[in-house]
């Protein structure tokens, strides 16, 4: 499918002084680009009056279903600055089809996949200015899906927005410290089976916030929720997949059970660590063996991945009733070398073997 995007002129464009003093300390999430892309869906006419434009509020009546029912899906991705200064979006196809099979789950219309990646490509050459010139800047994409239909009743939605806005961002955790420390979920469950833990959409991240702030309150930087059914089994972070190193150089992450993220990074590196030679388990990890393998020195690193944070080595491990320490408490080897090949692929200074960068 292949769709004409209209361009309307911004009518105020922020002056280049002023954001490249927005672009000395961007943070993350919080200094969006000038512009947006735009597209509506009817039920019986698909997609239609695409466009990019100045970004701007919305308007949605009180009644609009994402606000009553939360359908609602969104992705994240990078546009990374290459070494011979050009552009690139690190495997959008991957974030295409993860949209499409969140769609599937929160019943929204399917958005071809070539109009999703073109929406990404259009929206960095437009705002490609507002790349932060930062180590480890990038400008993070966040494409997303909202029910827009104006009714009270419990079924799909027949119109949906869809949405790409853009902002420069340094690095995702503000202490910046080498590790992270993480505070283990005892009364709340991220997702259950058959539940919506596989779908990137914003309900999930809601019913993590509670948990969240109870980490935070702590002292730690991110919680980890274990499984719902048994309260035993290692899950994911709040938005971030885990990674599990042990002393004979093999590795576990959790699996694709339904009840977790696929995350693009995790993917990612599975193949990296795959293509070194390494053994990587996907299976199961209980909290139990987490604590007993890092006490005897079983195991020696932990790295949580997502595609904002990429690749961040845990310190510490906390609960009420027990904390313990990874190795020296900081980033392990094995976890330096699998970010540096990842960062080096999506920056354009080593060599792409599997195709995943794609230039603008």
């Amino acid at each position: 499918m292949s769709l004409s995007f209209t361009r309307e002129a911004h009518p105020n464009p922020t002056a280049a002084e002023a954001r490249t003093a927005l672009l000395q300390d961007p943070g993350f999430g919080k200094t969006f680009t000038d512009h947006m892309i735009t597209i509506r869906y009817t039920e019986g006419q698909g997609w239609h009056d695409a466009s990019i434009h100045a970004r701007r509020p919305l308007t949605l009546d009180p009644a609009a279903a994402v606000l009553h029912y939360a359908q609602e899906i969104f992705e994240g991705l990078k546009a990374y600055a290459l070494e011979d200064g050009s552009m690139a979006l690190f495997r959008p196809d991957a974030n295409a089809r993860r949209f499409n099979a969140s769609a599937d789950r929160l019943a929204m219309p399917q958005l071809p996949e070539e109009l999703f990646v073109e929406s990404c490509k259009l929206l960095v050459d437009v705002d490609k200015d507002w790349f932060p010139p930062i180590e480890g800047g990038s400008l993070y994409l966040r494409p997303f899906m909202i029910a827009s239909e104006t009714f009270l009743g419990v079924k799909p939605s027949s119109e949906y927005l869809y949405m790409v806005i853009a902002a420069s961002t340094g690095n995702y955790f503000k202490s910046g410290a080498p590790a992270v420390s993480l505070w283990v979920s005892q009364e709340f469950s991220r997702a259950a089976p058959g539940g919506t833990g596989a779908a990137k959409c914003g309900g999930n991240y809601a019913a993590s916030l509670a948990a969240q702030r109870e980490a935070i309150a702590r002292g730690h930087d991110q919680v980890v929720f274990l499984d719902a059914a048994e309260n035993r089994w290692i899950e994911e972070l709040g938005g971030m997949n885990l990674f599990f190193v042990f002393n004979d150089g093999t590795m576990i992450t959790p699996p694709l059970s339904g009840t977790i993220l696929p995350g693009i990074t995790r993917d990612s590196l599975l193949t990296l660590a795959r293509d070194e030679g390494l053994t990587v388990r996907e299976e199961r990890y209980g909290i139990d063996q987490w604590q007993a393998d890092a006490e005897s020195g079983k195991l020696v690193e932990t790295f949580a991945c997502g595609t904002a944070a990429v690749v961040t080595a845990v310190g510490k491990v906390s609960a009420p009733d027990f904390s313990f320490t990874i190795g020296a408490g900081g980033p392990g080897q094995l976890t330096g070398r699998l970010k540096e090949k990842l960062v080096s692929i999506q920056r354009g200074a080593a060599a792409d073997p599997h195709g995943w960068v794609v230039r603008l």
